[in-house]
């Protein structure tokens, strides 16, 4: 029978497991364990101290510190020896559950975990001190190295390795030790350690693209961020805000690439200075030689990018959530943020500085990344949009928003304004500018100082509140910036490619070394470009859940807004807020900017609300006295040109039928704000403003002729017609007319230069004999024209179009005394032009491509005769047309009804159209003998601007110059100025001259009498057909 084992006490139980952890020996070690140390000093004090040789949790501390101490061949330098010792120790954790004894066990896994926590306070001090434990002149890998290795191995995943450049890979970490490093560790032992980490943390991304690994270092990050002690000692990192400065760096590019989070930001997929280029090269390696590939590897790649740079987001995005969460980082986060933000204002610029300013892709990561910390309040309910308190511009101490150009305030006005708040005065009142129905921006609004709900300075902001206005300028100067980016980038890479094309059509004329350098240069340069281009389009265009996030807070913005002004209500009040007024114009600047991307981007509107938008822009794209920038204004009626139906059902956003047709806010406003904004927008301001309207005016012709063809969108039209008939509605008549005549002049003009460069092409001889440089200049030129003729023909084409729908159906405004001559004159013009002898001279070869149409404006011009002719009840029509003495000709109604009838004009226009010729010659002949019957006019009833008889005269109040009325208001229908003194004047100030007019009228009656008209002979040259 066998004997029994002895039982063994917890004392032997305890030592036997503590030497199998600290791998130590108090008996010399057989030669087959040469991992496990025999310390001989240790054991000699021990029994010199009269205490049993066993390693307790007494003596433990004492074992280990010997056991580091001591200068031992061949084992395990310090950190590796006490990971393993943690990992031992948990292995014997598992043992000791199965222990039958409860007391038995419970005293072990005591003993056990005193051991763990006892190695990773050991490691901490090794970490934080890595010289301690070194034997004399020897150096191994830093610790603070492996012990980055260890946290990149316990976040690593399996896709890590695919690429080959996994990091860790050395110690694998043991269950627990990485809480129990930092969760039980006092933060001043924990500094030193943490401060280190977290540079080499950053310096593992300080040049990595979104190809590369990044998604390790941040995993590391956001295990590091989880334990409190971190989260603080990394806020407090000098490398959080850094003070360092660099030669020719600026404050802006330094915080990325030295701050710990910049770092992280920078990770991006969109091109940067070369200086500061990340690997792998993204548009080298997924969009080289771009037009070669199939389109199912460019979709590859963009998918790509845009799965990791949204691990990014996400990544960074609940880094931010759980320092913000954490109130002892929380502040620091916020002073990170607004940080960037002022080191980084001259983004807003133009042109960028790459040395002085951050990188676009890290704005637009942290743009991403505010706009998720966001989205809790996005939902824009009233009790969330309340917390948006607009004293913040004002009254915070992170972020300076007075630079910023406001919606409606001057700087002085912001100022007046907040000295009062302060002082309580809340009686002064701020004129402003506001254009009138003439657009010559001499009328008056007001803006209202009226009191905040508190008048004295607030310390601290809701995060609601501070997130919000954060993410305005981060978006500003990251997202939305990078979109203009976009823009630019691709309009370069247009004129590049429209460059390389003229060159090798120049080179099938005759090469030249010179030529085939361009070539190259050019090609080499639309690489890069196409390149770049479609690392933006990956980052941002292609990113559905990125381009929603900005719309969805852009939407906040708006309703935001409209709250300051009362809500979504027409119409606004007659003064604007300073609340309103001092908000900075980019946050409406940048939703519209949006709005038009979003809305060429096919789907990217899908499924998205958009009425609190276009109720936002009827209620302010006419609204001078609350949004000062005309060109902001316009920008709005961009957007809603691209909502129309034709365009929008190209990009998959077919909402636009019940946006224009199935609201009240746009059935009673849009089309009259429409004709507003067409008006107001004849004086901008600019410098460039004669050529910036009819761009504009192009926009807003294509959405009124598309509401023209919804009916109730078309009798407002006739309303506002009949109610502004002498106000807006006359105005805007005025400056189609004008437009019309301006755009098809210059277009016609432009056609005769392309048909000169034309023939010198034409003639090859002579051209190959010019030098290359000429011929390029040449080319560039023609190519210049094409794109004018092209605009103006465009342009024209709309206006004449549009006076011919809205004569038809409103033929009345057409017909009032200041403005029949002019319309007359205009028609007669065009008449001429299209009809008249020159004509032949206007053939191009491929006119189409100009979008020339000399057949379709002839048609709609003679159309424009006829239906202002059918509403003509007074026959004062005929005698306007005859007054023209610029362009009318008898015979040229013949000849241009001989053209209609060939190109398959209705017959009946026809026959009214020579009838209405037969009219006007009628009235030029009486009005040749009511002119010899008169005979010689005086002097005073000339009116000295078009010095004919004058029928009604008025004052003009400030130069006391006697004109007509009729000319006088003609004038002011353009310009709101007396045009002897360029004082203000307006048609209610005019002051009838009735003594002169009853002398007038006298002269008149007194020459009735007289002589017999004699039909004056005819020297006019017969038309050319």
């Amino acid at each position: 029978m066998a004997t029994k084992k002895p039982q063994r006490s917890p004392a032997e139980i305890e030592d036997i497991i503590l030497r199998k952890i600290f791998l130590v020996s108090f008996a010399e070690t057989a030669k087959n364990e040469p991992t496990v140390v025999y310390l001989e000093l240790t054991a000699a004090e021990i029994l010199s101290e009269g205490r049993p040789l066993v390693l307790s949790r007494d003596t433990m501390e004492r074992v280990l510190i010997d056991r580091l101490s001591g200068d031992f061949p061949s084992v395990d330098p310090p950190f590796p020896y006490l990971v393993g010792c943690y990992r031992r120790a948990c292995e014997e954790s598992k043992k000791v559950a199965s222990m039958k004894d409860p007391s038995v066990r419970s005293e072990i896994e005591s003993a056990i975990k005193q051991a763990r926590r006892l190695i990773a306070s050991y490691c901490r001090i090794h970490v934080g001190n890595p010289e301690m434990f070194m034997p004399t002149g020897q150096a191994g890998a830093s610790a603070t190295s492996e012990l980055l290795s260890m946290i990149f191995s316990e976040v690593s995943t399996p896709v890590d390795g695919f690429a080959g450049n996994s990091l860790g890979g050395g110690l694998s970490c043991p269950p627990g030790f990485i809480e129990e490093f930092f969760r039980d560790g006092d933060e001043e032992s924990l500094e030193p350690v943490l401060n280190d980490l977290f540079e080499k943390l950053r310096q593992s991304v300080a040049k990595v693209s979104a190809l590369g690994n990044f998604q390790q270092p941040l995993r590391a990050l956001l295990l590091l961020v989880s334990f409190p002690k971190c989260a603080k000692a990394l806020v407090n990192h000098p490398r959080w805000i850094p003070k360092e400065t660099y030669l020719l760096i600026g404050e802006g590019r330094m915080i990325e690439i030295a701050s710990i989070l910049g770092a992280f930001l920078h990770v991006s997929a969109l091109p940067d200075h070369k200086e500061f280029k990340s690997i792998p090269d993204v548009g080298q390696q997924c969009f080289s030689e771009s037009s070669n590939r199939r389109p199912a590897d460019l979709l590859s790649s963009f998918t790509t990018i845009k799965t990791v740079m949204n691990i990014l987001y996400d990544g960074m995005g609940e880094v931010s959530l759980t320092l913000l969460k954490n109130v002892d980082t929380r502040e620091r986060v916020l002073e990170y943020l607004a940080e960037v933000i002022k080191r980084n204002s001259s983004r807003s610029g133009m042109q960028v500085d790459p040395f002085s300013c951050a990188s676009s892709g890290m704005f637009v990561n942290l743009s991403s990344v505010m706009l998720r910390l966001c989205e809790p309040f996005l939902d824009g309910t009233a009790a969330k949009r309340e917390k948006i308190d607009p004293k913040y511009l004002f009254y915070n101490s992170r972020l300076d928003f007075r630079q910023l150009t406001a919606m409606h305030a001057s700087s002085e006005e912001v100022t007046a304004w907040i000295e009062n708040e302060n002082h309580g005065k809340t009686d002064k009142v701020l004129d402003s500018q506001e254009a009138t129905s003439s657009g010559s921006n001499s009328g008056t609004s007001i803006l209202q100082v009226k009191p905040l709900k508190s008048c004295t300075k607030k310390e601290k902001y809701s995060f609601i509140c501070e997130c919000f206005f954060m993410t305005a300028r981060v978006l500003n100067l990251g997202f939305m910036k990078a979109i203009s980016d976009f823009k630019h980038l691709a309009q370069e890479l247009a004129r590049c490619e429209e460059d390389l094309s003229s060159f090798k059509t120049m080179r099938e004329q005759g090469a030249s070394p010179q030529l085939e350098a361009d070539i190259k240069r050019l090609e080499k340069v639309i690489e890069i470009l196409s390149q770049d281009r479609l690392c933006y389009e990956a980052q941002i265009l292609r990113d559905g859940a990125l381009l929603q996030r900005a719309l969805s807070f852009y939407r906040l913005v708006i309703i935001w807004l409209v709250d300051l002004v009362g809500g979504f209500k027409m119409p606004l009040p007659s003064t604007c807020p300073m609340e309103f007024a001092c908000i900075p114009e980019h946050f409406v600047d940048d939703a519209m900017d949006l709005l038009i991307l979003t809305s060429r981007i096919p789907k990217a509107l899908e499924g998205f609300v958009l009425d609190d938008f276009l109720n936002f822009i009827i209620m302010f794209m006419a609204s001078p006295s609350y949004i000062k920038n005309p060109y902001l204004r316009a920008k709005m009626v961009e957007v809603l040109n691209c909502w129309m139906q034709q365009r929008s059902s190209s990009s998959g956003f077919s909402a636009s039928a019940s946006l224009f047709e199935g609201h009240q806010l746009s059935l009673d406003y849009l089309v009259r704000n429409l004709l507003k904004l067409y008006v107001d927008i004849e004086f901008t301001g600019s410098h460039t403003q004669f050529f910036d309207k009819f761009t504009i005016r192009h926009n807003i012709a294509e959405l009124l002729e598309y509401l023209w063809d919804v009916p109730s969108h078309r009798n407002a039209w006739r309303q506002i017609a009949r109610e502004e008939e002498k106000g807006v509605y006359l105005n805007f008549l005025n400056f189609l007319i004008n437009d019309s005549i301006y755009l098809l002049d210059e277009s016609l003009n432009k056609i005769l230069e392309l048909k000169e460069i034309e023939a010198e092409m034409a003639n090859s001889a002579e051209w190959e004999r010019r030098p290359a440089q000429e011929r390029e200049e040449r080319m560039r030129l023609f190519h210049s024209r094409e794109n004018i003729v092209r605009f103006d023909m465009r342009l024209a084409n709309e206006d004449v179009g549009m006076l011919a729908f809205t004569s038809e159906q409103i033929p009345a405004p057409f017909l009032l005394p200041e403005m029949v001559e002019r319309v007359a004159s205009m028609l007669n013009y065009f008449l001429l032009q299209l009809a008249g002898p020159q004509r032949r001279s206007l053939s191009v070869k491929d006119p189409e491509k100009y979008e020339f149409k000399p057949k379709q404006l002839l048609k709609q011009i003679a159309k424009i005769y006829v239906h202002i002719a059918r509403g003509d009840k007074d026959n004062i029509f005929p005698v306007a047309i005859s007054k023209d003495g610029r362009s009318y000709n008898e015979k040229l109604f013949a000849s241009a009804a001989d053209i209609l009838w060939k190109i398959g004009e209705d017959g009946r226009v026809i026959e009214e159209f020579i009838q209405l010729g037969h009219k006007a010659k009628a009235a030029a002949s009486e009005a040749m003998d009511a002119e010899i019957n008169l005979g010689e006019i005086p002097e005073e009833f000339m009116d000295p601007i078009q010095y004919e008889l004058m029928k009604d005269p008025v004052i003009l109040p400030s130069s006391r110059v006697t004109v007509d009325r009729v000319v006088i208001q003609r004038h002011l229908l353009s310009d709101n100025t007396d045009p002897f003194n360029r004082s203000h004047l307006t048609q209610d100030m005019l002051i009838p001259d009735t003594e002169l007019k009853q002398r007038i009228d006298e002269f008149i009656r007194s020459r009735r009498g007289g002589h017999v008209a004699v039909k004056p002979t005819n020297d006019v040259t017969d038309m050319v057909e």
